[in-house]
């Protein structure tokens, strides 16, 4: 057991504290989300002490964390009050698949994890080449339309885009999930979405269940593939809106799984 490194970290995302436990350093962890969700134990064995866009500062404080690490520009308030309160702070901001990996470098480096780091992202990678070959084989990719947010629409995140094509589907909106601000990815005209065409619709509407029949109804959405056959599905937020292991695994192999049901031997189109 490494005694490099913080030794008191609270967590206030979820992948940060799922990542310290498959490294098994969750022994360090002292404070978490109360979004975790992954692992379970860790909502048995850790205080929860934030939301996503504040948290209780005295609690958090009170934990005397030698560091605090926190996730994306939404943060940046609640980093801000504790910076103030004299703590260290870290917050990443991570967009794409190659900057979580390069997320999860850096945070296995700072509590010695480095091998079991290594080992673990080679795996994965290994899994997504994988992944890739297999979708390879069939005739056709579908083409995706994943929702964030349905009020207002707000479409694919950078890295779920990328995960979309190693899972073998083609995102509807690339052009989109290069805009790291959610703001930037919300989608003004509610028919765009239909106009292009998705063969596969999947939901993940930030920890609210998805309603497929609401996104089947809206006007103009009559003729849509996806809609036409049924193709509207959920993947929960935090197996796939999280940017750390879960999107890369849980979440990736959802979205094979759907896409390779679409492409199967009775599959849609030509």
């Amino acid at each position: 057991m490494s005694n490099s490194g913080p030794q008191r970290i609270v967590c206030l995302t979820e992948e940060t504290t799922e990542w310290l436990y498959l490294l098994g350093q969750e022994h360090r962890v002292v404070g978490i989300s109360g979004y975790t969700v992954r692992p379970p134990r860790a909502r048995r064995e850790k205080p929860r002490v934030s939301a996503f866009l504040d948290g209780k500062i005295d609690r958090i404080v009170a934990l005397e964390p030698d560091l605090v690490i926190g996730f994306s520009d939404m943060q940046a308030a609640l980093a801000d009050k504790l910076i103030r309160a004299g703590l260290n702070v870290l917050v990443t901001n991570q967009r794409s698949v190659a900057e979580i990996f390069s997320t999860l470098r850096l945070v296995a480096g700072m509590v010695g994890a480095q091998t079991a780091a290594e080992d673990w992202i080679a795996a994965c990678q290994r899994r997504h080449q994988a992944l890739r070959a297999a979708a390879a084989a069939w005739p056709k990719r579908p083409r995706v339309y994943f929702e964030e947010w349905d009020e207002p629409m707000i479409s694919a995140i950078r890295w779920v885009s990328e995960l979309i094509a190693v899972a073998g589907g083609d995102d509807v909106f690339p052009e989109l999930a290069v805009q790291a601000m959610g703001r930037d990815r919300v989608l003004a005209d509610p028919l765009e979405p239909a106009r292009r065409a998705p063969d596969v619709i999947v939901g993940s509407w930030c920890g609210k269940k998805f309603r497929p029949e609401r996104v089947a109804s809206r006007p103009g959405w009559a003729d849509v593939p996806a809609v036409r056959t049924g193709a509207l599905h959920e993947i929960k937020s935090c197996d796939i809106l999280q940017p750390g292991p879960a999107a890369l695994t849980d979440g990736v192999e959802q979205l094979h799984r759907l896409m390779a049901r679409w492409a199967g031997p009775d599959a849609p189109g030509d």
